[in-house]
């Protein structure tokens, strides 16, 4: 198999948990080959869509034994920190190759979903026409926005109001006395506030965050069981797996993020978790969702996570649950059907 990965800088990637490097070594691992690109070197030629890609292998063959990957975690049969920076994999001259040469597109680039993630996800669509496999697809990508894709599941979401007005937002936390309030492109827990009735920063925090009636944001009813982690719930090929990285918020932190603080606890999925990833995993996969992250706090989904969904090696050495395996298993299914 021959994958490419669009995905941000690898030197800046954090080995020790970053999901994209957790597939690409379970890649090579199986003798596949890889090369990565960035989004910004996308581009459309006598029309075929074409990418700048360099060929990438590890500066060490990752150890065939999956169980020593995680617990601890090794490098090159020596336990340790993982190599980070540009010491874990050497890169080849980039080409211009078509997309649709490569077995599989898998995209990974972070949020923010801006104007050149847009471009980035038409682009997508179009060497999918032209043949390429894309995972997720562009038209998914751009359908489901983290934050409002929850809108089409309402009946698994707490009270939640979408808005540009201020005025909106001060009469939903009027009703329910206690919200949260967030961007719609943002990641990491990044501009999200609680509000309460009596917060004597509500005008200032919502120009803030609405740009003077400018800006859509959504706000949420709160849900007080934060406090035993924002559950993040994989569903990988239509499938969910059975363990959940339940983020719990810092002493004093309303959020939950790792990229805010929070500490990642792998669980079992509770009845309710499970209820709810396994009816939005039909809808998932025949959305072309190959991989979702769902976000639940108590019994509420809050988020639907398609851009690039993380929490493989967190969940993998707590548990006996090797995550990219089962990843790298639906996407060589989905290849071959």
């Amino acid at each position: 198999m021959n994958i490419l990965f669009i995905a941000d800088p690898l030197a800046g990637f954090k080995t020790y948990k970053d999901t994209t490097y957790a597939m690409m070594r379970e890649m090579a691992a199986r003798g596949w080959s890889l090369s990565h690109t960035l989004s910004d070197q996308l581009s459309v030629q006598n029309g075929t869509v074409f990418a700048h890609a360099s060929a990438v292998r590890f500066a060490a063959a990752p150890s065939s034994d999956r169980a020593v990957w995680y617990k601890p975690w090794t490098w090159g049969g020596a336990e340790g920190t993982p190599p980070s920076g540009g010491d874990w994999f050497v890169a080849g001259e980039s080409v211009q190759a078509a997309l649709s040469t490569f077995d599989a597109v898998i995209m990974r680039t972070d949020p923010p979903f801006d104007l050149q993630y847009l471009y980035a996800t038409q682009l997508l669509t179009l060497a999918e026409a032209q043949g390429a496999r894309v995972f997720n697809s562009g038209q998914a990508m751009r359908d489901f926005n983290e934050k409002l894709a929850i809108l089409n599941f309402s009946e698994w979401i707490a009270p939640t109001v979408v808005t540009t007005r201020a005025q909106t937002v001060r009469d939903f936390l009027a009703e329910q006395g206690d919200i949260i309030i967030k961007p719609l492109d943002g990641m990491g827990g990044a501009g999200i506030f609680r509000l309460t009735a009596q917060d004597p920063n509500i005008g200032s925090i919502l120009e803030t965050l609405m740009r003077l009636d400018t800006r859509t944001i959504m706000a949420q009813r709160y849900i007080p069981e934060i406090s035993a982690g924002d559950k993040r719930v994989l569903v990988i090929g239509g499938e969910v797996i059975p363990y959940a990285l339940a983020r719990i918020p810092q002493q004093g932190e309303t959020r939950g993020n790792l990229a805010a603080g929070g500490r990642g606890v792998a669980q079992p999925l509770s009845a309710r978790d499970r209820e709810i990833a396994e009816n939005l995993a039909p809808e998932l996969q025949r959305r072309g969702i190959l991989l979702a992250g769902l976000d639940i706090i108590g019994d509420y989904l809050t988020e639907v996570n398609v851009t690039s969904p993380t929490g493989f090696q967190e969940i993998a050495a707590q548990t006996d649950c090797d995550v990219a395996a089962v990843f790298v298993d639906a996407l060589q299914a989905a290849c071959n059907a």
